[in-house]
């Protein structure tokens, strides 16, 4: 069995950005593990853990996914904290930008996945970057400030151009991620 999830890769450009929106973050000493900036990715789709052998016909459901789909237009924009300020679990940059694209995407995905035995996800699709995430009680008011700071945050946009079927591990210092399969969403 391995613990797999499929994305989209961000440009490096876009991982330095939200690296130094991480640094500012940690400025206000909250107690937050942080997602190393290279781990950052938005997730289509959490499989968790599969039969090593299923790899093959999830990397063909991904590639049938993307056909008619182009490459899509994202930024990173805003802030937020799931499931919300009271008991935030998490911390996340929001996307903007061709969202209705890349929840389509998304949905063909689900769609694809369910047909070869995966669960369609129960909640709505909400895209996100996980930042970090917040193990014990946090000061709701420096927690708060962090929000209207970067609420306004947006960086350049960049093209979703491929989609990555990840194998993840779980080390003492932090997930490692090995790409498995990789499809283009290809430009006319």
């Amino acid at each position: 069995m391995i613990r797999t999830f499929i994305a989209i890769e961000l440009p490096e450009e876009i991982i330095y950005t939200i690296s130094k929106v991480q640094e500012e973050i940690k400025s206000y000493g909250l107690k937050i593990r942080w997602v190393r900036p290279e781990n950052i990715h938005l997730t289509l789709k959490f499989l968790g853990d599969i039969q090593e052998a299923d790899t093959e016909k999830v990397a063909r459901a991904v590639s049938e996914s993307v056909t008619g789909y182009h490459p899509i237009s994202i930024a990173v924009k805003g802030i937020g904290v799931f499931p919300g300020i009271k008991r935030p679990r998490v911390i996340w940059l929001g996307i903007s930008k061709q969202l209705d694209l890349l929840t389509g995407l998304q949905k063909t995905l689900d769609e694809k996945l369910e047909a070869i035995g995966f669960p369609k996800e129960k909640r709505p699709f909400r895209g996100h970057l996980t930042l970090g995430r917040i193990k014990d009680k946090i000061d709701p008011k420096r927690l708060n400030d962090v929000l209207k700071e970067f609420n306004k945050f947006e960086s350049e946009h960049f093209f979703a151009d491929r989609i990555i079927l990840y194998k993840s591990e779980l080390k003492p210092k932090g997930a490692v991620y090995t790409k498995l399969a990789n499809q283009l969403l290809i430009e006319d």
